[in-house]
């Protein structure tokens, strides 16, 4: 699909989640708002708005809050701090929040073995998956989208990047987005929010409760788009699922998402989706692509000793999940 259609289909759901969600239950306090943010459909919901007039406001915080970070690290606009490093042949002073989230960024690499990458610019502008056209691209084109990247060409000191070669093209999309929802999340709570959930195409923050009770997150089966694998119950935690249904296209028969390896710049191929349950959605965001990347065995290990926990849809379908998750599952 291409991204202006893309951008058409979010739309009309927005509109159409405008129209129906509105104040829920009466009196009960419950709101729900969506808007589209960072490429996808972004909905809020309060349970303890209060009056109207503050939920609105709360709400608005929140969605002006992802708006910064889209304005900033969207590797789609041409005004964006993202945008600005990757013309800079010389080191850039970025804002505090884009330093912020390239800290975690490389943190995550690090520890991953570079399984995430934040240096993949030129080989996501190579396969198209943002675009009109996505393709596979030839053999040549990927080795050199490869040459110089991962973790050690990318240095930060403080709020001043530097890149370890002029054409290295960074690309924040697979972290900024749980950013994003954790910044809503901070502008909930500084409203007096205390039970509410933030959801960013998958990408989803709960704070506190809901009425009592955990939230209970179905995780969408990743071969079936109206099924449902599992349902977490949870509280106070992110969670953010990456899986190749998510974007991809097929040729002859071969499917090519948009989770890509940076060992060989080719899709991931030892998963179908990856769930991860975390403190906050960046670090969900970004654990959840290395450990598609690295596969059950090396992700579940890394998820886990960076205090998350985990749930893996394998290339043959078996299903696998931290030991500290099982009494948060409920099957369907």
């Amino acid at each position: 699909m291409s991204r202006s259609r893309l951008f058409a289909l979010l739309l009309a759901i927005a509109l159409a989640a405008l129209a129906l969600f509105g104040r829920g239950g009466g009196d009960s306090g419950e709101f729900r708002r969506a808007r589209v943010l960072m490429g996808t459909v972004v909905e809020i919901t309060l349970l303890d708005g209060g009056a109207a007039s503050d939920a609105e406001a709360a709400m608005e915080a929140a969605f002006s809050a992802m708006a910064e970070v889209e304005a900033s690290m969207s590797a789609h606009r041409d005004d964006s701090e993202v945008a600005r490093l990757n013309a800079a042949a010389e080191p850039v002073e970025v804002s505090a929040a884009t330093a912020e989230v390239l800290e975690l960024g490389l943190r995550v690499a690090t520890a991953s073995g570079g399984a995430f990458d934040l240096t993949l610019g030129r080989l996501k502008a190579l396969w198209g998956f943002d675009g009109d056209a996505p393709r596979v691209p030839s053999d040549p084109e990927i080795a050199a989208a490869l040459q110089g990247i991962g973790p050690a060409s990318l240095r930060l000191a403080g709020r001043r990047v530097t890149k370890g070669d002029a054409a290295l093209r960074v690309d924040l999309g697979a972290i900024a987005k749980g950013y994003a929802v954790d910044r809503a999340v901070a502008a909930l709570r500084a409203a007096g929010i205390r039970h509410a959930s933030v959801n960013a195409g998958g990408d989803l923050r709960l704070l506190g409760d809901h009425g009592g009770r955990p939230w209970r997150i179905g995780i969408q089966h990743p071969r079936d788009p109206q099924g449902v694998l599992v349902t977490l119950e949870l509280a106070d935690a992110a969670v953010v699922t990456s899986g190749d249904y998510e974007r991809f296209f097929e040729v002859e028969g071969v499917r090519y998402h948009h989770i890509l390896d940076p060992r060989d710049g080719r899709p991931a191929d030892a998963c179908q989706s990856v769930t991860v349950v975390a403190a906050s959605a960046a670090e969900a965001d970004a654990l959840a692509t290395a450990a598609f990347v690295l596969g059950p065995e090396a992700g579940r290990r890394l998820v886990e000793s960076r205090g998350g926990l985990a749930l893996f849809v394998a290339a043959d379908g078996e299903v696998s999940l931290s030991e500290d998750l099982k009494d948060r599952v409920r099957r369907p």
